[in-house]
């Protein structure tokens, strides 16, 4: 009998992205499915990961040997700040229930997917696995940072006490298709193809908030499902892995801009709007300790999708998809990101 791997938050932003490397890349390959193993992607409405019960049946449903669990309670800087203990309790619930369903169903090895906001608000940079626990995350979204951090402690607790395999990965900024449009609290890339998406049908000036001039690493939701299969199938540790390009492929805002110009054919006028706070210059995350273990395990050194090919790809995605089911909210507005 074949083994199954079971994604949980199956429909999302990553979820679907490995959804399409499963489906095309040739089984048996490195990032392929292997013979005879079953990958099933639960949505939200197969079960609530929030009530025990409902998890539980899941797993009594389909039976996992593996778990990539990438569920979450989400949402923009706003929705975090007036909801710190909806987003701290709701991931706390959904973690809690998947590692001990897995734990309890003996499921061979579990990845579970953090986010840099696990991070200390002050630290030192770039930033490395071993600095996630040495400083309180920043204030803005303490609460679903917190439950983030904590599967990281489970993990550690789970391995100690039963030598479960549960560990965990944290990407830095990924976009790609099936990302979230709503303007109300999409993420920078989301944000800005929607925007200028709107200002070219609009026929109005795409502005965008602050100098355009911070750096960011981004990494396309396709690499990361890939790098994630390499994660399950060679990552060993319980201590996180940070998954992200280099730090010398951190990209401006306004390149970024440039490129979403580019690849949806906005001939208007482009504003930046200093006004607008910038935020962080720089956020870069170091991923020596990726390639270091990827090339002790025997793999190739990983080929990221060129950023404008990847961006590309988005845009065309959005386009065809804007009203078929993208995920683009209720009230657009061509105000600055």
């Amino acid at each position: 009998m074949g083994k199954v791997v079971l994604v949980t938050g199956g429909s999302g932003l990553v979820g679907s992205a490995l959804q399409h490397v499963i489906n095309t890349e040739p089984r048996g390959s490195a990032y392929g499915a292997k013979e005879g193993e079953e990958w099933v992607f639960l949505r939200s409405q197969d079960a609530d990961l929030r009530d025990f019960e409902q998890t539980k049946k899941a797993f009594e449903k389909y039976k996992p040997s593996y778990v990539i669990h990438l569920a979450a309670r989400v949402g923009g800087l706003f929705a975090n700040m007036a909801g710190n203990h909806t987003f701290l309790r709701e991931n706390i619930l959904m973690n809690d229930n998947v590692l001990q369903n897995a734990h309890d169903f003996k499921v061979e090895k579990v990845i579970s997917c953090l986010s840099t906001c696990v991070f200390p608000d002050k630290v030192s940079y770039p930033l490395t696995e071993s600095s996630v626990h040495l400083g309180p995350p920043h204030p803005s979204n303490f609460g679903y940072s917190h439950a983030k951090r904590l599967v990281d402690v489970q993990n550690q607790a789970y391995n100690a006490q039963y030598g479960d395999r549960f560990t965990s990965v944290i990407p830095t900024n990924v976009f790609g298709q099936f990302d979230n449009y709503d303007l109300r609290d999409a993420h920078v890339i989301p944000a800005l193809i929607h925007r200028t998406y709107l200002a070219k049908q609009d026929n109005t000036p795409l502005t965008i908030a602050g100098t355009g001039k911070p750096l960011r690493q981004f990494i396309y939701s396709r690499d990361l499902a890939k790098l994630m299969i390499w994660a399950l199938r060679s990552y060993e540790d319980i201590d996180p892995v940070i998954l992200s390009v280099p730090e010398e492929q951190e990209i401006s805002i306004k390149d970024v801009a440039d490129a979403i110009v580019q690849a949806t054919g906005f001939k208007g006028e482009v504003v930046y709007d200093s006004s607008r706070a910038d935020g962080q210059f720089r956020k870069p995350a170091s991923n020596a300790k990726l390639v270091k273990l990827m090339k002790e395990s025997g793999s190739e050194p990983f080929e990221f999708t060129p950023f404008q090919q990847a961006l590309k790809e988005s845009v065309e995605w959005f386009v065809e998809n804007y009203d078929k089911g993208a995920r683009v909210g209720k009230h657009p507005t061509t105000n600055g990101v």
